[in-house]
């Protein structure tokens, strides 16, 4: 579980890393040893020549030539003064000669690879020794020493080596350790601890992170998230605002709709007046009490956490067609905008019939009062086609269609109106009803020549 934390898996690659480094280390540290290993007994040897021939006859006692052979640790001694070789002294070979070793002119590569190929002979060998002598006295000198003497004394030097090696990895992992703990994974913990305490309290300002890093990188994550949490922050506090507001006007939505509905009542009866100036000012004030109670039933619409889910059921276009033109009071030939329809008589949907109610006379009611607003007349066309995804209906107008800047936030709540006094609430309430279905309603194109609306709904078996 240890090596799953930051610290954990740091302390681990350092151990790998500083062992790998040892190890790159210990080789050519091996090699180098062996190299002056065979290079003191040559040198050794040389000393013993020089001794007997330090004598008149160039001879010795057996006695004294096996002590010089002993204290050089070889086994024979040739010595090449000039042209010719001299065997200066001599024991009997236990084993021939399994291995020659220039060291004239060694290579690191093949004192490397005779290093290597030592340490892995397991039995007693004899192995040839050819360099030169020191302080030029001669131009060659060639030893036989045993291997395993030289295999040990290499085991004991790599195993020193090894332990030192072990004992710096551990020095520089516990402090590289302490340090990456201190430096770099406390202050992680501390961001990562500021985040769960934001997380319980996101509203509280109290719990925003305040940057003090030195190290630049978390100084910069420090900064982004004190940024991302005050924004945050912010923002809840702004929506609980909002919420707060909504459920106010929408209560007094519903007070002012159930007192605009009784005025709506009196107003229609001032309309049965005989009385000439009551009967030319008594349509307009029953159409502003219309439009006052309309706003009402959107807000409280819109007001609300979330739409019911759809219950789909299938029913006849025409039928709920009938219903808006009698809802807007199409059918009245003194209103100047008419409704075409252009599909088939039996032509069916299915989708929740009360909701699809609601996004028709919404594209209805906005294209009729954008017409009798700009120019007193025009025409709807309601065209529905089957396709291969589902059904497509469009409501289409002959107005004067929509200003540049309404197009950007046509389906955005109480900024998407494109006329005075509205709301921008109607094409909101539509976009999510549909969207309710799995369908979406999108502006097909509007110009000089009239606006025209596309819905999608999809339909089982499409």
């Amino acid at each position: 579980m240890f090596f799953r934390t930051l610290s954990g898996r740091f302390l681990l690659l350092t151990i790998i890393f500083v062992m790998l480094a040892e190890v790159f280390i210990f080789v050519p540290s091996v090699a180098r040893f062996r190299e002056d290993y065979l290079q003191q007994r040559l040198e050794l040897a040389q000393l013993a020549s020089l001794a007997l021939l330090a004598t008149n006859d160039d001879m010795v006692s057996p006695e004294l030539a096996d002590e010089l052979l002993a204290n050089a640790e070889v086994l024979n001694i040739v010595l090449r003064r000039n042209e010719m070789r001299e065997l200066i002294l001599s024991s009997p070979l236990v084993k021939p000669v399994m291995f020659t070793y220039d060291l004239r002119d060694a290579s690191a590569f093949q004192l490397i690879k005779d290093a290597l190929a030592t340490l892995f002979i397991n039995q007693e060998e004899v192995v040839r020794v050819i360099g030169r002598p020191v302080k030029g006295a001669g131009i060659e000198i060639e030893t036989t020493l045993e291997m395993m003497p030289l295999r040990n004394a290499m085991l004991a030097y790599g195993q020193n080596i090894f332990l030192l090696s072990l004992l710096i990895s551990v020095i520089s992992s516990a402090m590289l350790f302490v340090a990456v703990r201190l430096s770099l994974v406390r202050p992680i913990r501390r961001l990562v601890s500021n985040m769960m305490d934001y997380q319980q309290a996101p509203e509280d300002a109290t719990k925003v992170i305040v940057p003090h890093s030195r190290v630049i990188e978390l100084r910069a994550a420090e900064d982004t998230l004190h940024d991302l949490q005050t924004q945050l922050t912010a923002n809840l506090k702004q929506k609980e605002r909002l919420a707060q507001l909504g459920e106010a006007v929408a209560k007094i939505s519903h007070d002012l709709r159930n007192i605009l509905t009784t005025t709506q009542l009196l107003a229609d009866r001032i309309e049965m007046s005989e009385d000439p100036t009551v009967a030319r000012v008594a349509p307009k004030l029953v159409n502003s009490v219309g439009r006052a109670i309309n706003l009402c039933e959107q807000t409280l619409t819109f007001g609300k956490a979330e739409e019911a889910p759809p219950r789909p059921e299938r029913f006849v276009l025409a039928a709920l067609v009938d219903e808006i033109i009698d809802s807007e009071n199409l059918r009245d030939e003194a209103q100047n905008v008419k409704i075409l329809c252009d599909f088939a008589p039996d032509y069916s949907l299915v989708a929740d019939r009360d909701q699809m109610f609601r996004v028709l006379i919404n594209l209805v009611r906005n294209a009729r009062q954008a017409m009798v607003v700009s120019q007193g007349n025009g025409e709807i066309f309601l065209r529905a086609i089957r396709t291969p995804s589902g059904a497509e209906i469009k409501v289409c107008d002959n107005g004067p269609g929509l200003p540049a800047a309404a197009k950007d936030k046509l389906f955005q709540p109480f900024q998407g109106s494109v006329r005075k006094g509205g709301t921008g609430l109607g094409l909101a309430i539509a976009a999510e009803l549909l969207r309710g279905h799995g369908g979406r309603l999108e502006l097909a194109e509007t110009s000089a020549d009239g606006t025209c609306f596309r819905i999608f709904l999809p339909q089982p078996g499409s």
